[in-house]
């Protein structure tokens, strides 16, 4: 596809996929209408970017399908300014919207090569200065810079870990899929004084979070 055809491609992703399926944050339907997202794939793949589908993008990992990125995104409910974690780096796509729409992220990758790749597609975006990318165990989370206002975890998790917990700033919130290697269900998360609160979403498959507190390779 030429630019144009990209252009067309991606006003169709957010009207079809996203808006007629109830994404209704305008923040996140302006970023994910205006990143190009050819540039987060491999570039034999560029011309089904904005399919309905998850993607492959090497180390066994993939780039979300358009609609979980952007419901992800909205139940982060990002804001300017917005200190955020982002477990799993992967493409850097979903660092991009939620830097896109003002949010400084900090996101964790343990394969290097995608980090490396994700950190020069954010540079070129001039989105560089927003999304510090660092290689490492993602269930670990980033102490130096907690706490964080809101917590993505970008694939599949047992049990939200405890050190997620300790990072969230009060009334915070952590958006994971939770469950088996297999299944999981998208949920909300927070803290509200010493209670826990769980919201479920909906049923989801993600690819395992591998870690000291998450799936095993």
């Amino acid at each position: 596809m030429d630019d144009q055809a990209y252009v067309c491609a991606r006003e169709a992703m957010v009207e079809f996929q996203l808006r007629r399926r109830g994404i209704a944050d305008e923040g996140v339907l302006a970023a994910m209408g205006a990143l190009p997202r050819e540039l987060f794939v491999p570039p034999e793949l560029a011309d089904s970017a904005y399919d309905d589908c998850a993607l492959p993008i090497g180390e066994e990992q993939t780039i979300s399908q358009p609609y979980m990125v952007a419901l992800m995104s909205e139940l982060l409910a990002p804001h300017a300014g917005m200190q955020v974690l982002e477990v799993g780096t992967g493409s850097g796509y979903g660092a991009a919207v939620l830097a896109a729409m003002g949010a400084q992220v900090v996101s964790l990758e343990r394969h290097a090569a995608l980090a490396s790749a994700a950190r020069a597609r954010l540079e070129t975006l001039g989105l560089g200065e927003r999304v510090r990318i660092i290689v490492g165990d993602g269930t670990e989370g980033w102490t130096p810079e907690a706490p964080y206002e809101g917590i993505i975890v970008t694939a599949a998790v047992k049990a939200l870990s405890g050190a997620w917990w300790e990072q969230l700033a009060p009334a915070g919130r952590i958006v994971a899929p939770v469950g088996t290697r297999s299944l999981q269900m998208l949920t909300v998360s927070r803290a509200i004084g010493s209670e826990r609160l769980i919201w479920q979403i909906e049923a989801c498959v993600f690819v395992p979070l591998i870690g000291t507190g998450g799936f095993s390779e």
